[in-house]
């Protein structure tokens, strides 16, 4: 999964149609209708878009055939694993009709141009999970906790007998990390998720 980490512009000409396709960051759908109000081009024919927010999603075709702009958008966002962000792309007519296959390759083709140029960051599931170690384990498991990629040691309590650690992990290495919790701690200390 990707997410923008600014905005990004493409512009195209397509058989005299001028569009221009805006990636925007967005992380709510109020802070996608913001936006889309705030890049929305008034005098353009067309104002398509497309936002994804994790599994939350809309698009609009603004007066185009149905079908042929909001959803190719939104198939380019889902087609390069991007997520929080809303692509707008606005048409200006050239006077030549496209059709239906041309809009959904106009549309599509400069949303997904737009979207290839972005500066993208990769974006790792991770999870929290808690651990209550003794202090005879607690030195030995942290310095191996701090070896595994992208593992972060949120809070640390300590205890009458040792230490209550909360722990950001990345999701693929729970298994990982709860049995070597496991045999570091001779099955004292199981890794908690929540």
């Amino acid at each position: 999964m990707f997410e923008l980490q600014q905005p990004a512009t493409f512009e195209q000409i397509v058989k005299k149609s001028r569009f221009l396709a805006v990636a925007l960051p967005v992380s709510s759908e109020e802070e996608a209708k913001a936006a889309l109000a705030a890049h929305s081009d008034p005098d353009a024919n067309h104002n398509c878009w497309a936002w994804r927010i994790g599994s939350a999603y809309r698009f609009s075709d603004d007066g185009e055939p149905s079908g042929t702009a909001g959803k190719p958008i939104l198939a380019a966002l889902d087609g390069q694993n991007i997520d929080k962000a809303l692509v707008i792309v606005t048409r200006w007519f050239g006077g030549i009709l496209l059709g239906s296959g041309g809009l959904v390759r106009a549309y599509g083709g400069t949303a997904a141009a737009c979207l290839r140029s972005a500066a993208l960051v990769e974006v790792k599931p991770t999870v929290k999970a808690m651990l209550s170690l003794e202090f005879s384990d607690l030195a030995r498991v942290k310095a191996r906790l701090e070896a595994v990629a992208d593992l972060s040691v949120a809070e640390e309590v300590f205890t009458a007998t040792g230490a209550d650690l909360v722990l950001r992990l990345p999701e693929k290495a729970v298994g990982t990390v709860g049995q070597m919790v496991a045999d570091l701690t001779s099955g004292r200390t199981e890794l908690k998720v929540e």
